[in-house]
C-alpha cells in the first residue's frame, strides 16, 4: 500500500537476482584491504594487508602491506572470498572490492561488486530510521532494491555512487536487525510498471506533495512518477521551512542570472504541489525566466521553493 500510494499503478513483483557495483572511492593512488582469501589468482591471508596500486600500460598492482609488488593483475584486481573484505580507511563490505584504473592517469577507483540483496541491506537503516515500523522499513528496501536494479550513472566499472547521488550506502557497518529483516522479508521484491522494474525515485521530505518528474527534471512524463498528496510527512523537521535572504545575498547567490540588480522574484508556474517550476527574475536591465530547481540549487534550499516575498524593513 505504501508503494502504491508513491508510484502510482504499479505492482510489487519478484525479480532475479544480480551484482550490483558501487563506487566507493574514486582516484586513489593506493587501495589499501584486508579480510580477502583470493586475488589476481593469487591466495591471500584474510588477515594480512594489501594494496593496490596502478601500474604502466594501465594495469592494476597487487602490494603487500610493505609495498613490495606481488603480482600484474592486468585491467582490474578483483579481491573476494572472505565473509567480508575491508577496504582501509573507508568500511567493511560484502561480495568483492574491485579496483580498476580511472580517467586520471596514476589514479584508480574503489569498487564494491555486491548482490542485490547485500547492497539492500546496506542501504535501508541510511535512508530510513531502523526505528521506524518494519512495514515502512519494508517498502524503503522494495523501493531501494528497485532503484538499485533500474538505474544507472554509467560509470567506468560501476553502477552507482555510494552517496546521494544514487542512495546512501554504506556495506556491513550500516546494517541492523531490523532493517535486514525487512530485506529478507521482501527479498527479491521490486515496483514494477507494465512488467519492467519502476525507476523508484524517493525522498526525504515532500512538504505535503511530491511532484511530477517532468516539473523536477523536465523531460517526458512518467506515468508512475505523479505527484501525490503526502499526509505522512508532518514529523520531519523540514516539513515546513522559511529561509531570509538580504537583498544584496539574494543578488550574489543569482549572480549571472539577474540583468542588472535584482528588483522582484515573479512566480510564472507552480506544479501538481505548490513547488514553483518556472519564475521571472525582474532587474533593472531586463528579465531573467529560471526553473523552480535553479533557485533552489542557487539559494540553497532544502526543496524547491514554493514562493518568495520581499519583505521590507
Amino acid at each position: 500500500a505504501i508503494v502504491r500510494h508513491y508510484y502510482r499503478d504499479t505492482a510489487v513483483r519478484g525479480t532475479e537476482g544480480r551484482k550490483i557495483r558501487v563506487l566507493l572511492r574514486p582516484y586513489q593512488s593506493r587501495v589499501r584491504f584486508t579480510g580477502a582469501e583470493r586475488a589476481c589468482g593469487r591466495s591471500l591471508s584474510p588477515g594480512a594487508r594489501y594494496g593496490a596500486t596502478r601500474g604502466s600500460g594501465g594495469r592494476v598492482i597487487l602490494r603487500n602491506s610493505s609495498g613490495a609488488a606481488l603480482r600484474n593483475c592486468g585491467p582490474k584486481l578483483v579481491a573476494s572470498g572472505g565473509k567480508t573484505v575491508v577496504m582501509l580507511g573507508k568500511g567493511v563490505y560484502r561480495g568483492a572490492l574491485v579496483v580498476r584504473p580511472s580517467s586520471v592517469p596514476g589514479r584508480v577507483n574503489a569498487i564494491n561488486t555486491v548482490g542485490v540483496e547485500a547492497y539492500v541491506r546496506g542501504i535501508v537503516a541510511l535512508e530510513s530510521p531502523s526505528s521506524w515500523p518494519l512495514n515502512a522499513l519494508r517498502a524503503q528496501a522494495v523501493v531501494a532494491r528497485s532503484y538499485g536494479l533500474s538505474s544507472s550513472v554509467g560509470g567506468r566499472g560501476f553502477e552507482h555512487y555510494d552517496d546521494t547521488r544514487s542512495q546512501v550506502y554504506g556495506g556491513v557497518r550500516a546494517e541492523t536487525k531490523r532493517t535486514n529483516r525487512a530485506v529478507r522479508d521482501t527479498r527479491l521484491q521490486v515496483v514494477k510498471y507494465e512488467g519492467r522494474i519502476a525507476q523508484t525515485f524517493f525522498f526525504s521530505t515532500s512538504g505535503g506533495w511530491t511532484e511530477n518528474n517532468e516539473n523536477v527534471w523536465g523531460g517526458t512524463p512518467i506515468p508512475y512518477l505523479r505527484g501525490v498528496k503526502d499526509p505522512f510527512d508532518g514529523a520531519s523537521p523540514l516539513h515546513r521551512w522559511v529561509r531570509k535572504f538580504s537583498l544584496a545575498r539574494m543578488q550574489s547567490r543569482l549572480r549571472g542570472l539577474v540583468k542588472g540588480r535584482l528588483r522582484k522574484v515573479v512566480i510564472l508556474k507552480k506544479g501538481f504541489s505548490p513547488r514553483i517550476v518556472r519564475a521571472r527574475l525582474v532587474g533593472s536591465s531586463g528579465n531573467t525566466t529560471v526553473h523552480g530547481q535553479t533557485l533552489k540549487y542557487r539559494l540553497a534550499l532544502p526543496d524547491a521553493p514554493w514562493s518568495i516575498r520581499r519583505v521590507n524593513r
